[in-house]
């Protein structure tokens, strides 16, 4: 475990390389190679200090070991001092070389996959990345998958996903900030913006929430976004998490920020309103009226999702009046020997699919998805000819079922989920009034959260008239000429002509 106590070099190397092993808990992957440069009777003993795994031996060899066997480095004449700047300006071939003079700093550099040369008589050392440990390549989205658009996804290193993002937007103005957090993990945390677009108050209220993140590890994107999250007790999420590079830099151009986190391919971006869980990267690569009929549609399902249970149990309990004839004819008949009530049955279906979902996810692939598909058909067919559950019933979750996939965002699907079991109990209660109350409660909620200090519904609430072009309905590029204007007030143009006619 880290110490609060700050120790500096000593100019014994052997004291030097004990401490490091002492630090690390005389790890047995910790590897020591020491040599002696320079000629027998005025050689200088260098160690380099590095963990088996992290660090690229080849590398290694090559740029380092190789260059100090070569040199014919002298002690005569020259002050201990004097060898780490003769190692970094003249013999190491590195590029990004820094000095240290704390063993707390060393052993940081060690856990990154640095390695570290600690030289005999010198208080002063040079630690060098040199990173190698295995890493997967660069694939498709699993999650987000489009017809058309790029076909990249983050990875779990984050300075291949710095690249991704920065082979997209090609601007100086790009700013990547660098953080460390966690006591014992001790994660990389970057945020990146595009200086002269993104608010100044945003970008404080991101790095103030980061600073103040006080634990032992971080994991995963979720253990920030929960830190940093502006309201907890909610369903909805308030931060979206992509492995798009695409989605980011788009996000990046409106005026947004980006969070990277080693070691996941899910960047958050912040803020984040209600509606961009309805907006994917590809209603940017289709026609604009394309875009908006899907868009239209992502939101009929919705509704669909949410709703259609609730309804179903709220006609046919209170409301039959409000079925045709015949359609009432036929519900009934075929709830004649179903002994449980409308709730009952959409409940039971209901935990079944949910409990049949999370089986397919969590099984191994090769069998997942053939057992959902043959559970689900199997126990809806058994269900019904056993007279538990009538065929109507299985027809409403199956809708409902379908329908929470075209939502694109994982995180705001499950908040729907959970809604509509919400309403299903308001709608068994209190009928078609309970749902309309309901309704009013959600709306409510929704307008009272905030991501980063921005309402979470705009801009449908407050209302802006100018940034309802891409909100249900997407425009053409180019009457998209102005970026949101809760975002883009630094710099609210994309487009010079519309600079120009201003």
């Amino acid at each position: 475990m880290p110490t609060n106590t700050t120790l500096n070099m000593q100019s014994c190397l052997e004291a030097n390389i004990e401490e490091i092993r002492k630090q690390t808990c005389y790890s047995d992957d910790l590897i020591i190679r020491k040599v002696r440069v320079g000629a027998a009777n005025r050689s200088i003993q260098i160690a380099l200090v590095y963990f088996d795994g992290l660090s690229d031996e080849q590398l290694i060899y090559q740029f380092i070991l190789e260059p100090l066997m070569q040199e014919r480095i002298s002690a005569e004449g020259r002050q201990h001092a004097e060898v780490p700047d003769l190692l970094l300006d003249s013999i190491l071939t590195v590029g990004q070389i820094n000095k240290f003079d704390s063993l707390d700093s060393a052993v940081q550099s060690l856990m990154k996959g640095c390695v570290v040369v600690v030289i005999d008589g010198c208080t002063e050392g040079l630690q060098i990345p040199m990173a190698g440990w295995e890493q997967r390549a660069v694939t498709e989205p699993t999650n987000q998958t489009v017809i058309r658009g790029p076909k990249e996804a983050f990875t779990e290193n984050i300075h291949v996903n710095v690249a991704l993002i920065r082979r997209i937007v090609k601007s100086p103005s790009l700013v990547l900030k660098k953080y460390t957090v966690g006591r014992v993990t001790q994660t990389n945390v970057s945020i990146m913006y595009i200086d002269g677009l993104t608010p100044k108050e945003v970008i404080d209220e991101v790095v103030s929430r980061i600073e103040s993140i006080d634990t032992d590890a971080i994991l995963e994107s979720g253990y920030i976004e929960e830190f940093i999250q502006d309201e907890t007790f909610t369903i909805f999420p308030t931060i979206i998490n992509t492995e798009r590079p695409d989605s980011i830099a788009g996000s990046l151009l409106e005026g947004r920020v980006a969070i990277l986190i080693d070691g996941t391919p899910h960047v958050l971006l912040v803020p984040s309103l209600f509606v961009q869980f309805f907006q994917a990267a590809e209603d940017y690569y289709h026609r604009a009226d394309i875009s908006t009929i899907i868009r239209g549609l992502r939101y009929f399902a919705l509704f669909i999702a949410t709703l259609v249970p609730a309804l179903y149990i709220a006609i046919t309990t209170y409301h039959q009046e409000m079925i045709p004839t015949q359609l009432l004819i036929s519900l009934a008949a075929q709830r004649e020997g179903v002994p449980f009530p409308a709730f009952v049955e959409a409940i039971i279906m209901e935990a079944t699919y949910e409990i049949l979902r999370e089986a397919g996810v969590r099984m191994p692939r090769a069998v997942g998805q053939a057992v959902s598909i043959v559970g689900t058909l199997v126990i809806g067919q058994a269900a019904v000819e056993a007279g538990i559950i009538s065929a109507s019933m299985i027809i409403v979750v199956s809708i409902t079922a379908i329908s929470s996939y075209v939502i694109p965002e994982f995180d705001m699907s499950i908040a729907v989920r959970i809604s509509r079991f919400l309403f299903m109990g308001l709608a068994a209660a209190f009928g078609m009034f309970g749902i309309f109350i309901g309704i009013i409660a959600i709306l409510l909620h929704l307008t009272s959260l905030r991501s980063f200090g921005i309402p979470y519904m705009s801009p449908v609430g407050p209302f802006n008239f100018g940034d309802q072009k891409d909100v249900i309905l997407r425009v053409t590029q180019r009457k998209m000429n102005t970026r949101p204007s809760m975002f883009g007030k630094l710099n609210p143009f994309r487009q010079w002509h519309a600079r120009k006619a201003k």
